[in-house]
């Protein structure tokens, strides 16, 4: 039976939207956190990406979570910074392009004017991989302390990459007890995942597949074709 997901932000948390959601169809839900305070980011100026989280985040500094981005990009890569697949209408996702690299630093070119509004932003850079955990020490620090107490029963697997990625995470759950039995949803987001997409398939209990972060990496009509193929996969194999 086909289930609808909503999210809910900062203006639909009070009980009547919640429980109008709930007797429209809403089955589950993801929560998004933002702060109320927008970063404007102007076309042709530019920007720097640092790991240094200490450093507030400004119009001319963005502050990332990863300490490796400046040797895994060089000079004219593209970046894109956003929460959905960049259409060219919205202002709320923003293209980089490295200008240079110093140190840890990755200095950008701004190509379009956007505003940033959320503290959770996924940062891209098209076709190169980024060598990073699936599950980061600050996943499992939420995970062992919110959701054990709140007893999750699926775990989002956000940009599964391969088998392993499913195996670590469901190793790190059988640790934790209660959640031994959590199913895990692998999130395809990336072309990485496409390519590994049937032996995650193996390992996963369901599949999330992620169209706006696909359609940075692939033409958008592109990614409608993997779609079907991964439906249908999931269908043979009696997976969510």
């Amino acid at each position: 039976m086909t289930k609808i997901v909503g999210t809910l932000g900062p203006k639909s948390r009070s009980v009547e939207i919640i429980s109008d959601c709930l007797k429209a169809g809403m089955s589950e839900l993801q929560v998004v956190n933002k702060t109320e305070h927008p970063i404007s980011l102007e076309a042709d100026t530019k920007v720097i990406l640092t790991p240094d989280q200490d450093k507030p985040a400004t119009s001319n500094l963005l502050p990332i979570n990863y300490h490796g981005l400046s040797k895994a990009v060089k000079k004219g890569d593209t970046i894109f910074i956003g929460q959905y697949l960049f259409t060219g209408n919205e202002t709320t996702s923003v293209w980089l392009e490295v200008d240079e690299v110093c140190s840890e630093d990755v200095v950008c070119l701004i190509k379009n004017s956007a505003t940033l509004s959320g503290t959770l932003y996924t940062l891209h850079v098209s076709q190169i991989r980024i060598d990073m955990p699936t599950l980061t020490d600050k996943d499992k620090e939420v995970i062992s302390i919110w959701g054990v107490q709140n007893n999750i029963d699926i775990l989002s697997l956000s940009y599964t990459r391969h088998a392993e990625d499913i195996r670590h995470a469901r190793s790190f759950l059988s640790k934790l007890g209660e959640l031994n039995q959590t199913q895990i949803f692998a999130k395809i987001e990336n072309i990485e995942g496409l390519t590994h997409f049937d032996e995650i398939l193996q390992e996963a209990d369901g599949i999330i597949f992620s169209r706006g972060n696909l359609g940075i990496d692939l033409p958008p009509e592109k990614v409608f074709l993997f779609q079907k193929a991964a439906v249908y996969k999931c269908n043979m194999m009696g997976k969510p």
